[in-house]
């Protein structure tokens, strides 16, 4: 688990949300969310190396993130992607007690 991903389950659990399942795999293929509500069909991705050029920002890994975003919003997922400053600056967990609760 990333520092980020450690410190946005800090935050859900002092939220006191309801816990989430992490690395919940949502179909066949190998994919996995980092924070999952099934229930309610809620995803949370924590996307890291933004401003660093990391996975998630060069082109076959931007590729891969819109085809499982793609194929999970087809299965009808609410994906919500949080960069670190968004968790940092406590954006990320606002918006997840908004939505959780719905």
């Amino acid at each position: 688990m990333s520092q980020l991903e450690t410190l946005l389950a800090v935050q859900i659990e002092q939220s006191r949300l309801p816990v989430p399942e992490r690395e919940y795999r949502f179909c066949e293929r190998r994919w996995r969310f980092d924070f999952a509500w099934p229930a309610q069909k809620i995803a949370a991705e924590v996307e890291g190396g933004v401003w660093m050029g990391g996975r998630h920002t060069r082109g076959d890994g931007f590729t891969k993130d819109c085809e499982k975003y793609n194929e999970a919003a087809r299965r009808g997922w609410r994906v919500f992607r949080f960069t670190g400053d968004m968790i940092n600056n406590g954006y990320a967990i606002g918006i997840l007690e908004e939505i959780l609760s719905e």
